[in-house]
């Protein structure tokens, strides 16, 4: 089963930290990672750096236009307030697909702000523990997830 995950981070370098060990676990075949994003918003920017991995080619056009419709609205289009709301709720339409709700839209776009960056990652067969090891550490925090509430659980014991 693919697992569609959002992971938070304190620090602009966050995410690349946590790509990279995520890497590491695929190497070592803890897991096998579809696709993955990241957005990196540095504290003297305007707005965030987003960066997609595009894997395959015929992938990476599928997901870079997810990508781009998921990034633009979180970040790049300047909405407030009521339309704001009707944005995420227009776009949570699009990517419900992969189990993101208006809430999770709702609340990565407010865990990431300025200083923070943010790990969006689609994998499957996950040895959560083995791969687990690898991320423990990193003080992510999971904002989104289609993993099943036992999944889900296994998950954020793993990884801390």
């Amino acid at each position: 089963m693919a697992a569609f995950t959002v992971w938070t981070y304190d620090t602009p370098e966050g995410a690349a930290t946590a790509e990279r060990a995520l890497r590491s676990a695929e190497a070592d075949g803890h897991v096998t990672v579809l696709d993955l994003a990241k957005v990196s918003w540095p504290l003297d920017a305007e707005r965030p750096k987003t960066d997609h991995s595009h894997e395959g080619e015929l992938k990476a056009t599928g997901w870079g236009a997810f990508w781009g419709l998921l990034f633009g609205v979180l970040f790049f289009i300047p909405v407030i307030g009521v339309a704001a709301g009707a944005a995420i709720g227009a776009v949570s339409k699009a990517v419900g697909a992969v189990g993101i709700r208006k809430e999770d839209l709702e609340r990565i776009r407010e865990e990431v702000q300025p200083g923070t960056s943010a790990l969006f990652a689609l994998t499957e067969n996950a040895n959560l523990d083995r791969a687990g090891e690898r991320m423990h550490g990193l003080r992510g925090k999971l904002v989104s997830t289609n993993l099943t509430e036992g999944e889900r659980d296994l998950l954020l014991e793993t990884f801390g």
